[in-house]
């Protein structure tokens, strides 16, 4: 982040969707505190820092008469612990464009924070309003991308915005850099051999990033539910167990692609059979092709874990992007958190890893390994785009 901000007012897109308790308390802040870096310096650059972000879904839960729902949303309700964080005061202003926002705008100093109010508030905010986004432009004098949380939505705030500055004028934060950098560094310079952890509901979710992944990997493990796709495509029986119906033959053919690519392909050959879909259902260790009539899989079982765990260990480099069962019950979390510690020691030993997606970043957390990793990504969704080798709008905006 080399752009001039001396004496300049900047706006910066950041990631502040952060969750929120019953009583409008953050509870996790992860987010906020990875922006941390690229405001400090901006205002150490000399600039005054205008910050935008969106917060929820205002648009789709309005309240029963048809209006925002102004306190649940409003980005109010970060400002206090944002003060804190920065150890200076933060401003906010009612609306993120119109008179408020360019007056508090227009008079902010140099080493001075203005938030500005939920940018989707305005239902042009995901429709890439252009009226909008030249609003948010008035405020400015440079603007600067450090979401990468949202950089796969062409949104007014997050791509559109960056029509109205100049290349000059125009920048990553370091968070965006260190996103695109390490996210690089696994699609164009890895370490070999690359083994690929993916994990969640459908093979359907993740079908372009299998396709990538058996494309440039060495080793691809697949968890979670969409493994029992596979299971069932290849005449398995698996009981009550998620699956696509409609997706057994593209399982079948991503096997066959593995295989023509010399791709290990690792399923799981034992799962956690439960007798319902329940924190304190009745379980059972079964053989990935037998899942009893009424039961469905939940988790990898042991020997899934020994052979995924022995794939990672031999690994250079690591993606990790899906859990391996239900993860938010403790009890068909087992194998999730086995790989989590898997990663962290192949690490330990040289590895890099990259970990993207919620369940997998919430694992690493929540097993005390986030700093035990070489790289957590802040965007789910945007990092699962970037690996499918898909051009991200908030990106290309900036790179223009």
């Amino acid at each position: 982040m080399t752009i001039d901000v001396k004496d300049k007012k900047v706006l910066v897109r950041v990631d502040f969707n952060v969750p929120l308790n019953d009583d409008l308390q953050i509870t996790d802040d992860t987010r906020i505190k990875r922006a941390l870096p690229t405001i400090n310096k901006l205002l150490a650059d000399g600039g005054a820092v205008i910050l935008m972000s969106h917060l929820g879904r205002p648009q789709k839960k309005l309240n029963e008469d048809g209006s925002i729902n102004v306190k649940k949303f409003t980005l109010r309700n970060i400002a206090p612990h944002l003060s804190t964080l920065l150890n200076r005061p933060v401003q906010f202003t009612d609306d993120c464009i119109g008179s408020d926002a360019e007056a508090k705008s227009a008079a902010l100093q140099a080493g001075e924070v203005l938030l500005l109010e939920n940018t989707r508030f305005h239902a042009g905010e995901s429709k890439g309003d252009r009226a909008l986004a030249e609003g948010l432009s008035k405020l400015a004098d440079v603007y600067v991308n450090d979401a990468f949380g949202t950089a796969h939505r062409a949104h007014a705030s997050t791509a559109v915005v960056a029509d109205f500055f100049s290349a000059e004028q125009k920048s990553f934060g370091l968070l965006m850099e260190s996103e695109i950098e390490n996210a690089d560094k696994v699609l164009k310079t890895p370490q070999r051999p690359l083994v690929a952890i993916t994990g969640g509901a459908k093979v359907s979710d993740k079908l372009l990033l299998l396709e990538r992944l058996i494309d440039f990997a060495d080793t691809v493990i697949i968890g979670g539910g969409m493994a029992y796709t596979f299971f069932k495509a290849q005449g398995g029986e698996i009981g009550n167990s998620i699956c696509e119906d409609d997706k057994l033959d593209l399982a079948l053919d991503l096997m066959k692609q593995a295989k023509e690519k010399n791709t290990k392909l690792l399923l799981p050959t034992d799962n956690i059979a439960a007798d319902a879909f329940s924190p304190d259902a009745n379980t059972q260790e079964v053989d990935s092709m037998s899942i009893p009539a009424g039961w469905e899989g939940l988790d990898i079982g042991p020997k899934s874990i020994e052979a995924f765990s022995a794939a990672v260990a031999e690994a250079k480099t690591i993606i990790w992007n899906g859990p391996m069962g239900v993860f938010e019950f403790d009890k068909f979390a087992v194998g999730t958190n086995a790989i989590a510690n898997a990663v962290a020691a192949a690490t330990k030993n040289g590895a890099f890893s990259l970990i993207g997606g919620g369940d997998s970043v919430a694992a690493i957390k929540k097993n005390g390994l986030d700093s035990e990793v070489s790289f957590v990504s802040t965007g789910g969704g945007a990092m699962l785009e970037y690996l499918e080798g898909k051009e991200l709008p908030g990106i290309k905006a900036i790179r223009s």
